[in-house]
């Protein structure tokens, strides 16, 4: 069974089913997040990442990835947040900007070494004389080109992990860099705190705790037959929503809508209004509805990621979407950040959103590991650069 609306608790409730049915291992790779991070950052820290500051701290820093790779760049951009001393710009392209030159940093992200957008503005960068660090495999010709450009080059292991099994091993060493240059305070004291609190949602969200116990599952349970618009309420919470956005797509094949606030407060709130949402404030039928009209397969639901730490007017709006889109009927779910620091409180909106994406699609009959559409667009575009 493929593509079914309908989750089979029975399977969420079964540790050996589920081990059975998850042909590529995205749940052990979702509770190894904690592992990856201590790992990435002794990896990072012995490539020799504190020899980027020996010329002092760049005009901005444009980090450069697409896909389960590219993700990183959002984290250094959100965790460095609106006090960092400098611009920090994650792009998602083959294009590097006009502006960008010798005073610049340009940081390209790719877990294999070998993506195609990651490598041709990197490549740009050396050529207009910007400074360079690369993240990847090792041996990699994303290396190879960083070591062209007299670059730092940050190997990751990624154990044969999909990228984005690889979250964390890829956004660490801009963690670990961005402390370096001091764009955030990430030090090492912070890394391992939110290494455990990894470990610990691990335990949480593990095959063996039960629906009811455990809130990856339940979350599961509760997106499945949706179109969930998920939005943040801060930078961090913002690409938390992102990622999982991106993470249903990739694991669960189910479309997503993300978002942050205030702007999604005025374009993307409207959709509560539209034919996804209930025709009611209580939710039931409209009186008024033609009884021959198909009802919609989907049905919206939002889901609003808030931080612990938000600004005053942001939090009202958050505050207010929940009241409105519960008065519209629209089922709501709100999940809470935890943690001391800006990188806790990702880790535990990203850790849940990464098991939640992969019981959805186990319980809906959909191995979450293979990725047929983007190999075929690979391949074609291969077909036609030849």
């Amino acid at each position: 069974m493929t593509g079914a609306l309908v989750a089979d608790d029975a399977l969420l409730s079964d540790p050996e089913g589920l081990a059975g049915a998850d042909s590529g291992g995205m749940l052990q790779a979702c509770a190894s997040s904690g592992a990856q991070v201590r790992a990435a950052a002794r990896a990072a820290r012995e490539a020799g990442v504190a020899a980027v500051a020996e010329d002092g701290r760049p005009r901005s820093v444009v980090a450069v990835g697409v896909g389960g790779s590219g993700i990183a760049a959002d984290v250094l951009a959100a965790v460095s947040g609106p006090s960092c001393p400098v611009q920090v710009l994650p792009v998602h392209d083959l294009v590097l900007p006009g502006w960008v030159g010798p005073l610049d940093l340009v940081v390209g992200v790719s877990c294999s070494g070998s993506t195609e957008e990651t490598l041709l503005v990197v490549e740009e960068a050396a050529r207009r004389g910007s400074r360079v660090v690369t993240v990847g495999a090792a041996g990699s010709r994303l290396a190879a080109a960083g070591e062209r450009a007299r670059g730092v080059h940050l190997p990751v292991d990624a154990g044969g992990r999909l990228p984005r099994a690889s979250f964390w091993s890829l956004s660490v060493p801009l963690l670990v860099l961005a402390d370096v240059l001091g764009l955030a305070a990430v030090p090492e004291e912070s890394l391992e705190a939110t290494a455990a609190l990894l470990d610990s949602l691990a335990e949480r969200c593990g095959p063996r705790q039960p629906v009811g116990e455990n809130p990856a599952k339940d979350l599961a349970l509760s997106l499945a037959g949706t179109l969930p618009m998920i939005w943040g309420s801060s930078g961090v919470a913002g690409a938390a929503a992102y990622r999982m956005a991106s993470q249903l797509a990739e694991n669960a094949k189910l479309p997503a809508v993300s978002g942050a606030l205030p702007e999604a407060g005025h374009n993307q709130v409207v959709a509560l209004d539209g034919p996804l949402a209930s025709s009611s404030a209580d939710g039931a039928d409209d009186l008024f509805r033609d009884p021959f009209e198909e009802p919609p397969s989907l049905r919206l639901r939002a889901v609003l990621l808030r931080d612990s730490e938000e600004h005053p007017r942001t939090a009202a709006r958050a505050d207010a979407v929940e009241a409105i889109a519960q008065g519209r009927g629209v089922a709501t779910t709100v999940l809470r950040a935890e943690g001391a620091t800006v990188v806790e409180r990702l880790a535990s909106l990203v850790g849940l959103g990464d098991f939640a994406s992969t019981y959805l699609a186990l319980a809906t009959g959909v191995d979450p590991s293979p990725i047929p559409a983007i190999v075929e667009l690979k391949a074609r575009i291969g077909d036609a650069a030849r």
